[in-house]
């Protein structure tokens, strides 16, 4: 009786190890990222309208992390932290980026060495259409180009993007 118990012990210990978790309602990875396609979204101290309002983004295409899901309603946190429940019709799937680096320098290719094409300051949004290892494949102001993902905040430092 008691390795059984200690083998389903390991047994749950490694598939949570294993797993990445998934949302309860779309089954998409948990944290992800997605922007906001609304110029104004509310966020709610909890999953319902009837939740107080905390506060209101304010800003379109800003990058968020998905945390939790509950019906139409999804946990978000933005690059400080702060987080609520905004419904998920103001969410886009879109992937955009805050450029964390002041002046940070948007390459023709993902190297280092490479022609610079523009410099974006620090808050700009970028939007996002490829990640490897190291760097992401951007757009902002009409520039297209690599960028090193450090610099980013909306892509995670192991996440690639195709």
């Amino acid at each position: 009786m008691r390795r059984l118990g200690l083998a389903l012990i390991v047994m749950a210990l490694g598939s949570v190890a294993g797993a990445a978790e998934r949302g309860s309602v779309t089954g998409l990875p948990l944290p992800r990222y997605v922007s906001l396609k609304a110029s104004e979204a509310n966020v709610r101290r909890g999953p319902s309208l009837t939740h107080r309002i905390d506060w209101v983004y304010k800003r379109r295409a800003m990058p968020l992390r998905i945390t939790a899901e509950f019906g139409h309603w999804r946990r978000v946190e933005d690059r400080d932290g702060a987080g609520g429940w905004v419904h998920y019709t103001l969410l886009s799937g879109v992937r955009t980026v805050i450029v964390e680096r002041d002046l940070l320098d948007i390459h023709a290719r993902p190297d280092p060495g490479a022609m610079v094409v523009a410099r974006l300051e620090a808050g700009v949004i970028a939007r996002l259409s490829k990640c490897g290892v190291e760097w992401c494949a951007l757009s902002a102001g009409g520039y297209d180009g690599w960028a090193e993902k450090s610099a980013l905040w909306g892509v995670d430092a192991q996440e690639v993007v195709e």
